[in-house]
């Protein structure tokens, strides 16, 4: 069960991120450790973020945010609809016109070259597209 939001303000999001991932000493906080992870490696650049309770990840935009339930781990890719995804990482949420996300439940082996494949794809795609204010 989540617990109630609590006052982050001034609280770095690595910090939040950390905390959030000892919340669940089970197999949900080593998966959500292992997905970040994934991530960092994927894209050194990557800004950690914490939003709306949870973990998120950005870079020129949101990748990814982490989400915690009860059965899974939830990893939702903002730009999930608009991303090439070859292996068939995406399981949920894909009835959507904008967003994927992959649910990642005990025991369930993480392909990680597929997903940091996801990531930088998620990054190319911010990457590519012009930032809002500019012409």
């Amino acid at each position: 069960m989540k617990k109630p939001l609590k006052s982050t303000a001034g609280i770095p999001a690595a910090q939040l991120i950390d905390e959030n991932i000892a919340e669940y000493p089970d197999w949900r906080g080593d998966t959500l450790a292992t997905l970040r992870r994934l991530i960092k490696e994927a894209d050194p650049e990557v800004v950690e973020e914490w939003k709306w309770n949870i973990p998120v990840w950005s870079h020129d935009g949101i990748i990814c945010t982490g989400e915690t339930y009860k059965a899974a781990v939830k990893t939702t890719f903002a730009k999930g609809a608009s991303l090439a995804d070859p292996t068939g990482l995406f399981n949920s949420s894909l009835e959507g016109a904008t967003r994927r996300a992959i649910d990642f439940r005990e025991g369930d082996a993480i392909n990680e070259a597929a997903f940091k494949a996801l990531v930088r794809a998620a990054v190319d795609l911010n990457s590519s597209q012009p930032k809002k204010g500019k012409a």
